[in-house]
């Protein structure tokens, strides 16, 4: 099907402009001139006209952080593939980069196969993975390779979770190592895993066993500590850094000295971490801040951390905005930590609200209606390789495209998402803007509030190195 979307304002990562968008099948064509002759006949000629009259027209975000029915502490992520991919895409996101898993004495390529085998033909959007390396063995690094020569170009290692997932520093200078080697890119979470333990002993041997707690002992500084400690390791294995899910000022601060001078770092936060906080959410009153618990954790709204992450992604030293989706439901699920936060299964679900949220911060002057597009589109696509298929709306790209309506007005509740939760982290949010239409390969699979698409509709993508590294 030949389709045209007129009236509407183009946006990409240098400004805003009337085009039309002509879409041939699954792929973007041409951006026409508004009234042009060629526009008047690509309209005459088409199968489907969309007006876009009144909207943005923007590529569809790309969430490269998203964790689907991830096993953890004895449950599963609420959201598997296939609703938290309809949800992302109620939310205009069509793509979505989530995480195979291996730990220390598991074979990689088996968990990798496993994990295809849980998305394949359930997915409403496109989809990549990248491969966390919990166990750093001669085995490990031999697939690392083998990995990126099948487009999975990215791989996530670990300063926290000791028995779980830890790496020591010598595992992840030789992981390092290794991706300097095959190019792909190191992904870090970066927070001091021990002493965080220690701490979180503590407050339990003290009876502070509240949600509020898991804020209070996995502390900023000790995120600072590994974000420092990730960067050296990378400079001296000659490795690109990505840190996920940066939250806390220092390690903030960290991440921009380095970028400074020249490092090949690069950093993401997450929506949960401009909006929420310690004492207003984790710190509810009663179980109702388990809701909240995720780590990195959020930070205090008596400190700066806010105003410096919205600062962090005007300046470019946060790349990325991505959301760490990882859904747990309160009954059943966030409730196995009653007793000892510690048990509380980490996670916030946002993959729904990314594009939303962060749309605020144009509205609020934060950041500018390229930037915008910038974070939750196109940088993500360069940085993981799948740019310019996914990322911008130019000839030749994937036609993922979404109408965006800046006048909309409504607000974020449990009894409108479409993500698997019985909670809405963002409960009673006011928003301006919304999205209005969502076109996934060339399909429209959300238009006036009716979902069209279907299960199985996202295709598995192979993914190219960084553009930032090559």
């Amino acid at each position: 099907m030949t389709t045209i979307i007129k009236g509407g304002t183009v946006v990409s990562t240098t400004g805003a402009d009337r085009a039309e968008v002509l879409v041939d099948g699954e792929i973007i064509v041409a951006l026409l001139l508004p009234g042009s002759d060629t526009a008047e006949a690509a309209e005459r000629g088409a199968e489907q006209v969309i007006d876009a009259t009144g909207k943005y027209v923007i590529p569809g975000g790309v969430d490269v952080h998203t964790h689907m029915e991830l096993p953890f502490a004895g449950t599963n992520a609420s959201d598997d593939f296939e609703t938290g991919t309809r949800a992302a895409a109620w939310g205009g996101t069509t793509t979505i980069i989530d995480f195979a898993s291996q730990q220390a004495g598991e074979n990689v390529r088996t968990c990798f196969d496993d994990r295809m085998a849980l998305a394949e033909g359930n997915c409403a959007i496109d989809y990549g993975f990248h491969m966390i390396i919990g166990g750093v063995d001669e085995s490990s690094l031999k697939e690392m390779d083998i990995l990126v020569n099948e487009g999975v170009t990215s791989f996530k290692l670990f300063m926290a979770y000791p028995g779980v997932y830890l790496s020591d520093d010598a595992q992840i200078l030789r992981a390092m190592q290794q991706s300097a080697g095959n190019g792909g890119m190191i992904m870090m979470h970066a927070e001091n895993g021990i002493a965080i333990d220690l701490l979180a002993a503590q407050a339990v041997e003290r009876g502070e066993t509240a949600p509020i707690n898991h804020g209070l002992v996995r502390r900023a500084e000790l995120e600072s500590e590994a974000t420092h400690r990730a960067i050296q390791l990378a400079k001296v294995g000659a490795s690109p850094l990505y840190i996920v899910h940066l939250s806390a000022s220092e390690a903030l601060e960290q991440v921009a000295i380095a970028r400074g001078k020249g490092g090949n770092v690069f950093a993401e936060t997450c929506p949960q971490y401009l909006y929420l906080t310690l004492e207003d959410h984790l710190g509810a009153p009663g179980f109702a801040g388990a809701g909240y618990v995720c780590s990195t954790p959020l930070r205090s709204k008596h400190e700066h951390h806010q105003a410096d992450l919205w600062n962090g992604l005007r300046t470019n030293d946060l790349s990325v905005v991505s959301t760490d989706h990882c859904p747990f439901c309160m009954k059943d699920q966030k409730e196995l930590g009653i007793d000892d936060f510690r048990a509380i299964p980490n996670g916030i679900g946002g993959v729904e609200h990314r594009m939303d949220l962060i749309y605020q911060g144009v509205v609020q002057g934060e950041i500018t209606l390229p930037r915008w597009v910038e974070l939750c589109a196109t940088t993500p696509a360069r940085m993981f390789g799948m740019y310019p298929q996914k990322g911008i709306l130019a000839p030749g790209s994937d036609a993922d495209i979404v109408l965006y309506d800046p006048n909309a007005t409504w607000r974020i509740s449990v009894d409108n998402h479409h993500m698997n939760m019985d909670y809405s982290a963002y409960e009673g949010f006011e928003l301006n803007g919304h999205v209005d239409t969502v076109m996934a390969r060339g399909k429209v699979i959300i238009e006036k509030g009716e979902y069209l698409g279907s299960k199985g509709d996202g295709k598995y993508q192979p993914r190219g190195l960084s553009s930032y590294l090559i």
